[in-house]
């Protein structure tokens, strides 16, 4: 293949992953919103849309490291700056890998973000089961990251007057 040709495609790859990344980042923001609303049914729908869009992602950084080898060089970070310098010396494919990874970051953030939020709702909820089946008594706080930490002294067990 050609430098304009592996040109053509490299940015190809990059439109699509940049599209596919941003429809992640949109469901991440919905999966959120429903999260935050109890609407469980709705986030049956919102987490395979996920999936499929994560596999999509997946599917296209595969077509990359494909076109790397293709051309000779490594699927590594090293190999896609020479893939860039041998068809795209204009920088345009570059620019739009930047952008690429910018919107990764944000969909990791809010992946992140959901994760903490349903880690707290889960600890909350097993707090609650343990009171039923007085497993534990204790109280769980939580911390800035949704962490728990169980309260084991300074606790008032009884007051008399």
């Amino acid at each position: 293949m050609d430098a304009a040709g592996c040109r053509e495609k490299l940015i190809a790859i990059l439109v699509e992953t940049l599209a596919a990344l941003g429809e992640l980042a949109t469901t991440l923001e919905r999966e959120h919103q429903l999260l935050a609303s109890n609407e469980v049914e709705a986030l049956h729908g919102a987490t395979r849309e996920r999936q499929r869009t994560i596999a999509r992602v997946v599917r296209l950084d595969e077509g990359r490291e494909r076109l790397c080898r293709q051309m000779g060089f490594g699927a590594d970070p090293q190999g896609l700056q020479l893939l860039f310098a041998s068809c795209d010396p204009q920088g345009t494919a570059a620019k739009k890998w930047a952008l690429c990874a910018s919107v990764a970051a944000r969909c990791r953030a809010l992946n992140d973000r959901n994760a903490t939020l349903v880690g707290a709702r889960l600890r909350h909820v097993q707090a609650r089961l343990a009171t039923l089946v007085k497993g534990r008594r204790e109280p769980v706080t939580y911390g800035p990251r949704g962490g728990s930490a169980v309260v084991t002294a300074g606790q008032v067990v009884a007051t008399e007057a």
